[in-house]
């Protein structure tokens, strides 16, 4: 049998990206290096994503984005900070492009403006240049070979008119690269400012542990099973299980809680998370890199490196863009001739195109929107896993809640017992804890007892119980649907409880255990701020009729759907989306991973199964159901925020262009409106880092 081959991942550093175009350019030629399967490059936060094939190598992908015209490195963990040079350039450029501009209204003499405005075209300006020639010998154009473009132009007539005593246009191209600079340098600033999150999580973790013996280690040292101490203070380095003492601990970096925990002897405690006030022993619980903070962090980076489709159809635009620019500014120049104008009015007309078409904005606006947004989201305690989870959110028209575990605590309590003739209450809870013993259904956790052990060829079946021996004997635990299903059948039963039934692996039943769970807190507060959105809910349980209508009541949905099946879960979900509802699906355990994957946005308790978190498309770290109105809230914010975007980015060449063309902008006014268009692009995608709550 053929072995397969997992394939390979590699995430890059890309510096001097200056626009939408860059990003195509760079996915193209990444794309073409051979094994390289898929390719996602963010301009936002200047990386690369990939995936290839075994033998691609990451010396050969570095080598292809340097021929492309550009620098690549393997991702860093670190923050990339500002250059001293570019602040001090920045400033340079203003101080000698501000006699340039006095200019326009005092006497400055021309070899002053010769001199001033060929130091700012060929030492702050050679950026462009440089970057410009490497995109056209690519056989591709970018904002830089506009730029590169319109300021020579504006440069080259300026001297020729300075030779022949003519009118001089210095201070354009003066200003149009000290505007653009300044454009550059605050967009560096904001991307910087939004991609901090994962950043800041990364500093969460301490990088030396100190074992229960008293020596120091590094964490990456660690392995399950080693026993560590932690003094008050100081932040948790790894998951683990506190053995010895207990204590508050500030969980809100991770989980968003913003109230000291107070975790005993048993319980999990996550990596970079905060003692407060004593001192503990605890045993770790995961591998070097496979904590919690870690699948958190890898997961915000992976959902601000997506892409939404919106997204990609505006780099496929962009991507065509320039070239179509220099059309319509050759067009510009070609028009003004024929209608008489002199030649210098025709160049500074043209010139102002190249300048004010830039597709940065363009390129910037979704994922600017996509980094704040998420950043905002982890904060909260959401994590959201790509691009395309947080548009079908925004879109949401019904939320499906699982009950036990998700509306309700998931801590039943068994409250009466039900024997068959014959079955003593002893035996029959004896035989049920041996096979609940290594269930992870809420039900089974109110039936074990720490004594009994775990039942033989013990089997899960999702949505409807376990089997297993116990004594030699064959033995079934779970509802009603199961019993029917070997042949046997359940006692009819009243009220309100919950009920699991014991019975033979024929289906004689011996015993029924009766659960009464209660809600969460701010549950019912969380399925009204639903309605007042203009969510329908649903209640899609495994639970018989009763108990479920009574939760259901008690909440305030009016839709219910009981006694399902994983099965019944997948086809009712199916059904509402026929009907045409963007659904959410909310859960928390293995019986809802098939409805959590199906859902156009499964949504999974964080306190639930690996394995439906591990479906979901958002996952909520907190166990509140009112986190599921604030996800569905800041993914709508979010949505808005890059239409938004986007619509600036559009406005502004819709409106410049034909204003440049028609000779109503200056390329001073139009440097400044392609600059502005960029920084206005980010400032409004980070309001979202102050987003609040629903």
């Amino acid at each position: 049998m053929d072995q397969i081959t997992p394939p390979q991942f590699f995430d890059l550093d890309i510096t001097g990206m200056t626009c939408a175009s860059c990003v195509a350019r760079v996915e193209k030629t990444l794309g073409r290096v051979a094994g390289v399967q898929n390719v996602t490059v963010n301009l936002a936060a200047e990386t690369a994503h990939l995936q290839a094939g075994p033998g691609t190598r990451i010396e050969d992908l570095l080598i292809a984005v340097e021929r492309a015209g550009y620098a690549a490195s393997p991702r860093s963990a670190n923050q990339p900070k500002p250059s001293p040079r570019e602040a001090l350039e920045l400033v340079a450029a203003a101080l000698l492009s501000a006699p340039l501009f006095a200019s326009m209204f005092w006497p400055v003499p021309g070899w002053l403006q010769v001199a001033l405005a060929t130091i700012v075209q060929f030492w702050l300006g050679a950026r462009f240049y440089v970057a410009g020639f490497k995109a056209l010998r690519a056989g591709a154009g970018n904002m830089d070979l506009l730029v590169a473009l319109g300021t020579t132009a504006a440069y080259g007539l300026s001297v020729v008119d300075y030779a022949s005593a003519g009118p001089l246009y210095f201070e354009s191209s003066a200003a149009v690269i000290t505007l653009i600079r300044l454009g550059k340098y605050l967009e560096g600033k904001a991307k910087r400012d939004a991609a901090r999150a994962v950043v800041s999580l990364g500093r969460l973790r301490p990088t030396v542990a100190r074992l229960s013996g008293g020596a120091e280690v590094p964490v990456t040292a660690l392995k399950p099973g080693d026993e560590i101490e932690l003094r008050a203070g100081e932040r948790v380095p790894v998951d683990g299980i506190i053995t010895q003492g207990s204590g508050s601990l500030d969980e809100s970096p991770i989980t968003g809680e913003g109230l000291p925990v107070l975790r005993a002897a048993g319980a999990d405690v996550l990596a970079g998370t905060l003692n407060l006030n004593a001192v503990l022993r605890l045993r770790v619980t995961s591998a070097p890199g496979e904590s919690f903070l870690d699948r958190m962090a890898r997961l915000i980076e992976a959902a601000q490196g997506s892409k939404a489709r919106m997204q990609k159809l505006a780099d496929r635009v962009a991507s065509v863009f320039v070239p179509i620019v220099v059309a319509i500014a050759l067009v510009t120049f070609a028009g003004w001739m024929l209608h008489g104008a002199a030649l210098n009015i025709a160049i500074i007309n043209a010139v102002s195109v190249l300048v004010i078409a830039c597709p940065c904005a363009l390129g910037l606006a979704t994922p600017a929107a996509i980094l704040a947004g998420t950043a905002a989201a982890a904060k909260r305690g959401i994590l959201i896993r790509n691009a395309d989870a947080l548009e079908a959110a925004a879109r949401v028209s019904l939320v499906v809640f699982d009950k036990t575990g998700t509306l309700t605590t998931g801590k039943p309590q068994l409250v009466d017992v039900l024997l068959h003739s014959g079955t003593t209450r002893q035996e029959a809870l004896d035989i049920a804890a041996a096979l609940a013993a290594r269930d992870t259904h809420p039900l089974s956790g109110a039936l074990r007892q720490a004594d009994v052990a775990a039942a033989e060829n013990l089997e899960i079946l999702p949505g409807h119980g376990v089997s297993g021996r116990v004594g030699g004997m064959g033995y079934i635990l779970g509802s009603a649907a199961l019993i029917a299903q070997v042949g046997g059948s359940a006692p009819p039963v009243a009220g309100d409880a919950t009920w699991s039934y014991l019975a033979t692996a024929k289906g004689q039943w011996l015993a029924g255990f009766a659960f009464t769970d209660t809600l969460r807190p701010g549950a019912r507060e969380a399925v009204a701020r639903l309605h007042e959105m203009g969510c329908e809910t649903m209640l899609l349980s495994g639970d018989r009729e009763a108990a479920a209508q009574a939760v259901a009541r008690a909440l305030g949905i009016s839709r219910v759907k009981a006694q399902a099946s994983p099965a019944d879960k997948i086809s009712v979900i199916q059904s509402a989306q026929a009907a045409g509802a963007v659904v959410a699906m909310v859960g928390d355990g293995i019986n809802d991973a098939a409805a959590l994957a199906g859902a156009d946005v499964g949504m999974a308790i964080g306190t639930g199964a690996d394995v439906a978190i591990e479906a979901a498309e958002i996952s909520l770290l907190r166990p509140e159901p009112a986190l599921v109105a604030e996800a569905l809230a800041l993914s709508r914010k979010t949505w808005r925020v890059l239409w938004q975007g986007l619509f600036w980015a559009m406005i502004y060449n819709l409106i410049g262009i034909p204003a440049a063309a028609f000779g109503l902008l200056s390329p001073t006014i139009a440097g400044a409106a392609m600059a502005a268009s960029s920084v206005c692009v980010l400032a409004n995608a980070l309001r979202l880092k102050s987003w609040r709550g629903a």
